[in-house]
């Protein structure tokens, strides 16, 4: 009776028990029982089923005074019949109806899983993201799972490796199951399948500590590029609605899965390219080589350290995504140079060599004529030639040697020009006025060749950093005078490690100064107002993390893990 009361509501059932009672007169009770009546209690009773089981029983009884037998009675056998018959189809419909319910009821759960899981397994592009959340789905849904772990197989490569995993994973062995002839045979068919007991089926060699498996395939484009494989509890087994259940989260996580992968190898090819190019433009001068790389990398670790700092930056949280487009910027700060002189690119003196000969000629035609000594003189202009500053004695020499002549028959020569002169007369580096102006041409020269690239909308300031990274804040920068609240936060980082990895490394015209010279000379420039104290303080507290990070960042471009691992949570604000 209680199936029947599941079933048939009171009011459904009643109308159609008072009708036959009615129909039989007075005294006359047809009721729904859960036993089998007794014969001396009922005149009449029919057994109503559900698939062939008994369920109830209908019970006519007659006036408590009657004595009658059912032949007595006209019809009664048709009519007990009858309203039997009656009930079943009512039976039969409240079925098909709750049927219909659950059937519906199912595919909203279904409609709403995969509603949820679109959201969560897209949230992402990186493919350990999209895996950890369809983990996490199964970790915390309605499954028996005591462990479990997803693999993901790259486009470049044939094999499974271990991408995340939840409980006993490691102690049960978890990952060795991907060399398990079972595995492939689920990654070839890309069909899910439960194997309640593994010590059963052939193919399973024993390759992990487990009773019950669930497998499911991760499908892209007709391809696996991954299996979410879960390990049953001892107690509890898989069923049919489990797979269902995992089949609809395989569905969304191999399509989200497959553009993670796809973007994950597109980022790779990009970064190929941008690399490629800034090896290109360090390879135009061997004493700059490596320069735009180190950048990157250096610039990517000041900012992890400025993300990490709660005294100067308390407010500023840098996503894996800026930091990309640090490193972006990092690599590409050079490429307007691609657009300036070779001469003017990698003059190492003021004066070219084969001037400096034509020079010494001039010098020792005057030795020859009037008998002076002038080699020491020429020694002195080597030397100042090759000077990154030059002393009042020094400008005094060039003065005294530009002021004299050398007449040979009737030609007077000057023993230097004009123009030589005010090339060793340069105050400070080897680059006349005009050739600087050449020079700080190439920030703008970069935002010029890079603005008809079409870079991804997370990277919108990318073009600004490269532009901004020889700006001062006290407005002595370049090209456009900027002055501090101006400047980016990102510039500034690159300003600071551009001017680092240049003072550490050797070029034409010095040689490569150690770090603390380098820090020295950095605290001179943040003294005087042209670039940021508080990035400088950072700089020198983290030098070591920094610089050694820098090298570990050179073998690995994973962003998104770098800054997990390393920088610790911090506010969603941002500069």
């Amino acid at each position: 009776m209680i199936v029947l009361r599941r079933l048939l509501k009171k009011k459904t059932f009643s109308p159609v028990l008072d009708r036959a009672a009615r129909l039989l007169g007075p005294g006359w009770q047809v009721t729904l029982s859960e036993n089998a009546p007794d014969a001396a209690d009922s005149l009449a009773c029919e057994t109503l089923r559900l698939e062939g089981e008994p369920i109830g029983y209908l019970v006519v009884t007659p006036p408590p005074d009657a004595r009658l037998c059912p032949s007595e009675i006209p019809r009664l056998p048709e009519l007990v019949r009858f309203v039997a018959d009656t009930l079943q189809t009512l039976l039969a419909g409240e079925v098909v109806k709750r049927s219909l319910a659950a059937e519906t009821l199912g595919k909203y759960r279904e409609i709403s899983l995969l509603h949820r899981a679109t959201l969560e397994l897209n949230d992402s592009l990186r493919p350990r993201d999209v895996a950890q959340a369809l983990l996490d789905e199964c970790r915390f849904g309605e499954l028996p799972a005591r462990s479990g772990m997803v693999f993901l197989r790259p486009p470049s490569s044939e094999d499974f490796s271990p991408a995340c995993s939840f409980g006993d994973a490691a102690t049960q062995r978890l990952a060795a199951i991907a060399g398990s002839t079972l595995f492939w045979d689920i990654a070839r068919a890309q069909k899910g399948e439960i194997v309640n007991e593994l010590g059963s089926d052939r193919r399973w060699r024993d390759e992990a500590d487990l009773a019950s498996l669930l497998l499911c395939p991760l499908i892209a484009a007709n391809r696996c590029v991954g299996m979410l494989a879960l390990a049953g509890t001892p107690d509890v087994r898989f069923e049919a609605s489990h797979l269902q259940y995992v089949g609809t989260l395989a569905t969304v996580a191999g399509i989200a899965l497959g553009n993670a992968l796809h973007f994950e190898a597109v980022q790779a090819l990009i970064n190929s390219l941008m690399q490629a190019l800034a090896t290109a433009i360090d390879a135009r001068d061997p004493f700059t080589a490596g320069h735009s790389q180190r950048v990157a990398r250096l610039g990517v670790a000041l900012a992890k350290a400025v993300h990490d700092d709660t005294e100067f930056f308390p407010d500023v949280a840098y996503t894996p995504s800026d930091l990309e487009e640090l490193l972006y910027a990092g690599l590409l700060h050079d490429v307007g140079k691609i657009g300036i002189r070779e001469e003017v690119l990698t003059k190492a003196t003021r004066l070219p060599a084969g001037t400096m000969e034509v020079i010494g000629q001039r010098m020792a035609l005057e030795a020859l004529v009037t008998g002076r000594d002038n080699k020491a003189e020429f020694e002195a202009l080597s030397r100042i030639n090759a000077a990154d500053g030059i002393t009042r004695e020094d400008a005094a020499l060039v003065a005294a040697v530009g002021a004299r002549t050398v007449t040979v028959g009737e030609a007077r020569l000057a023993l230097l020009t004009e123009r030589e002169i005010a090339c060793l007369l340069i105050a400070r580096g080897n680059l006349t006025p005009e050739e600087r102006r050449e020079i700080e041409r190439h920030p703008a020269e970069s935002h010029r060749i890079l603005c008809h690239i079409p870079f991804p909308g997370n990277m919108g300031r990318l073009l600004t950093i490269i532009s901004q990274h020889h700006e001062r804040l006290d407005g002595s920068g370049y090209p456009g005078g900027l002055k501090a609240d101006d400047i980016l936060l990102q510039s500034r980082i690159i300003a600071i490690v551009d001017i680092y990895d240049a003072i550490t490394m050797a070029r034409h015209y010095k040689p490569a100064l150690p770090r603390e010279k380098a820090l020295g000379i950095l605290w001179a420039e943040a003294r005087a107002g042209r670039i940021d104290a508080r990035l400088v303080e950072l700089l020198e507290r983290h030098i070591a993390t920094i610089e050694r990070d820098c090298e570990r960042l050179s073998g690995r471009m994973d962003l998104s893990e770098y800054l997990e691992q390393e920088a610790a949570p911090k506010g969603a604000g941002k500069d």
